[in-house]
């Protein structure tokens, strides 16, 4: 059990991650993390999943989901930027954890990102998918079903069948042309973000200043639909539900937390950034379902453009719009999908290297200088999933992985300040340990309302991870060929100075 909880000295971390890493400057303002988080949080969830979610859940009272779901992630967000403010540096969760957890808890976390970055790519290339179809249809150009379809459907109603398709070629499209320009090696400047932001931004308000002339009010009675019988199929159970599927248009926002060490002002302008960003999402999201089940009747919406079903709708009023609204769609989703590719590696590259994923994980190209084997593979998993498995599906894998992680580290945070509140913190979660708490029970509420079979894939999916951990990763792990006074016996707290030595503590 000692070796489990095992924790790798900060110092170590930063002494392994200073040929990747740099000096950052403190120069981000409140504006600039609040634009941040904007474009990391818009994405697909506003474009795909809102209308699976109002078709097979909520109905209308998807806003409501959306709002229950926003104030779950402001909470876990405030966990997460202490996390952040902590240790500043990159690999996400899994860094964190393993410097304040233990070897296990990074192993399982690590473990589940897997499901947030490589399912959450695929499942945006279906709806890139959907739209690119939609895009090419209002030119008269048919994309053959049978290339544009998972071909493997689920429904609560009927389980698992056939859909007559073979692969979902436009999805596995994108995968891989994304994934060639990770391999080769794409950088994106501030000014390229700032562009697909603004491009998010003017394609979803012109949506909702031009679709609110279109609503047909009937459209939204009864606002909550009744209950079919069956937990999480409307009524109040669909409503939670719901917001736990819909909790994937979130998922991105975390990475706005790791920007804590650039921060000016980390102990005021994370929280602004945080909770700014998380609010006018929100009300665009919120803004976006009204207006969509609005416009079109709920139970139409279970497709993979839904904002496009909606546009299609209002019929010639909105006809010049469409192919607006659609190449918005495809540019935005494009670039979460390379995003997301981008990320996944990343994890694994950080595991490979402290010894938890074979050596080969941790492999840098010659000539591109990038995380090749890692890219290749994330992205060639991503690519098959995409071109097999339905959007619905996948957006429940990847919500309930999410939804794991930041239920871990909403408790760690707590733990972690009974535990050792010397700690230096940039940034300190307010309201300890109310806050924390909240977040938790609002996450696990979110998890308990997911499918049972949603509930079953991750058990799988976690049995594997742990199987690969006690089977491989325990006994070849770099932490364990350390001495005990630097090793897993130490924890270190950092000084003023990142990655100065201060203290060591026996590990409880």
């Amino acid at each position: 059990m000692h070796r489990l909880f095992s924790r790798k000295p900060l110092h170590l971390i930063m002494t392994d991650s200073d040929g990747e890493r740099h000096q950052l400057k403190r120069v981000l303002g409140p504006v600039n993390l609040v634009s941040l988080g904007i474009g990391v949080v818009i994405g697909a969830g506003i474009f795909v999943l809102t209308g699976q979610a109002a078709a097979n859940y909520a109905g209308p009272a998807i806003v409501l989901s959306f709002i229950i779901s926003a104030i779950g992630c402001a909470l876990a967000g405030l966990c997460y930027a202490e996390f952040a403010s902590m240790i500043p540096l990159s690999g996400s969760a899994y860094t964190y954890a393993y410097a304040t957890l233990g070897e296990l808890f990074a192993w399982i976390i690590g473990w589940e990102l897997v499901l947030e970055y490589l399912f959450g790519a695929s499942t945006v290339a279906v709806g890139w998918s959907g739209y690119v179809v939609s895009f090419f249809r209002d030119f008269g150009i048919t994309v053959p079903a049978i290339m544009a379809q998972a071909p493997f459907l689920f429904s609560a109603g009927h389980g698992w069948h056939a859909s007559g398709a073979l692969v979902n070629g436009p999805a596995v499209f994108i995968v891989v042309m994304m994934t060639t320009l990770l391999v080769i090696g794409i950088h994106e400047s501030a000014k390229f973000n700032n562009v697909i932001v603004i491009v998010k931004l003017i394609v979803i308000v012109t949506f909702i200043c031009c679709g609110i002339f279109f609503i047909k009010y009937i459209n939204w009675v009864p606002f909550i639909p009744p209950n079919t019988g069956r937990l999480g199929s409307f009524g109040w159970s669909g409503v939670l539900r719901g917001s736990g599927v819909i909790f994937f248009a979130y998922i991105g926002f975390d990475a706005l937390s790791t920007a804590a060490q650039e921060a000016r002002n980390p102990q005021r302008d994370m929280p602004i950034g945080i909770l700014g960003s998380l609010a006018i999402c929100t009300v665009l999201y919120i803004l976006v379902a009204g207006i969509m089940t609005g416009v079109v009747k709920y139970t139409n919406l279970a497709v993979p453009d839904p904002i496009a079903v909606a546009v299609d709708a209002a019929g010639p009023g909105l006809a010049w719009l469409r192919p607006f609204i659609k190449i918005g769609a495809i540019g935005g989703l494009s670039s979460v999908v390379l995003v997301l590719l981008m990320g996944q590696p990343r994890v694994f590259f950080a595991m490979a290297r402290d010894g938890l994923l074979p050596k080969t994980f941790a492999r840098v190209h010659p000539r591109f200088k990038t995380p090749y084997v890692t890219t290749i593979l994330t992205g060639s998993v991503a690519a098959v999933v995409a071109g097999i498995l339905p959007i619905n599906i996948l957006g429940e894998l990847v919500s309930i992985g999410t939804l794991l992680a930041f239920l871990i580290v909403c408790i760690s945070v707590m733990v972690l300040r009974y535990r050792h509140p010397e700690l230096p913190r940039a940034f300190r979660t307010p309201f300890v340990p109310f806050v924390p708490i909240a977040g938790a029970i609002i996450t696990l509420l979110q998890m308990v309302f997911l499918p049972g079979s949603t509930w079953l894939r991750l058990a799988v999916w976690t049995a594997i991870g742990l199987a690969i951990y006690f089977g491989y990763s325990i006994r070849r792990s770099h932490l364990r060929s350390l001495p005990p006074e630097i090793g897993p016996a130490a924890v270190t707290a950092p000084a003023s100075g990142a990655g100065a030595v201060s203290r060591q503590e026996p590990v409880q």
